[in-house]
């Protein structure tokens, strides 16, 4: 629940496996609601000057993961932020408290396959370095989506639907005020 007197400066976090669309919706949600976006992912690699798979490759995965800590620590912070986790971000126990309380958390949800379609060519997911990729997306949405659903005050099915009905589905169920800009989708 969220507090009262908070809602619109409440920051909304998107959660969701990767390909769930959690990067373009969260742009689009925020241009609707006229706040600052980020992708936690984006802010890391900006910090540390390379990409993901490069720190995977040279801390690991549990190197990755705590500089994701420590930056889902410093962004859930920020007022208003609509912020794109890690599709693994949840992963952390400290990580879903930070996001239980912190802010409004949306679980953008969507199907084995439409995961799998939106990823299968994308070169720069170290998760997917497998020899079965989406098997491997199959494990990891077991493994997490108790996780999403535990901490997610919203979920919401991306399917195969068009981001401005996603759009319109999401902006209602959402704890903020009705004053969304004239161009909303």
């Amino acid at each position: 629940m969220l507090p009262e007197g908070q809602d619109g400066v409440r920051p909304i976090f998107l959660i969701g496996m990767m390909g769930a669309g959690k990067t373009t919706i969260g742009r689009q949600l925020a241009a609707a609601l006229g706040r600052e976006f980020a992708d936690l992912d984006h802010v890391i690699e900006a910090r540390c000057g390379v990409r993901i798979a490069t720190i995977f490759d040279i801390e690991g995965e549990a190197g990755f993961r705590r500089r994701e800590t420590a930056m889902l620590d410093e962004y859930t912070l920020r007022p208003g932020l609509v912020l794109a986790t890690g599709g693994g971000a949840v992963m952390a126990a400290d990580n879903r408290r930070m996001l239980g309380e912190r802010g409004c958390v949306v679980y953008l949800r969507a199907g084995i396959d439409d995961l799998y379609r939106r990823v299968a060519r994308d070169r720069h997911r170290p998760l997917l370095r497998a020899d079965d990729p989406r098997q491997r997306i199959v494990d990891l949405l077991a493994q997490r989506e108790p996780l999403y659903e535990s901490v997610a005050d919203i979920t919401l099915d991306t399917g195969q639907q068009p981001i401005s009905q996603v759009l319109r589905s999401l902006l209602p169920l959402l704890p903020v005020p009705s004053m969304v800009r004239a161009d909303t989708p």
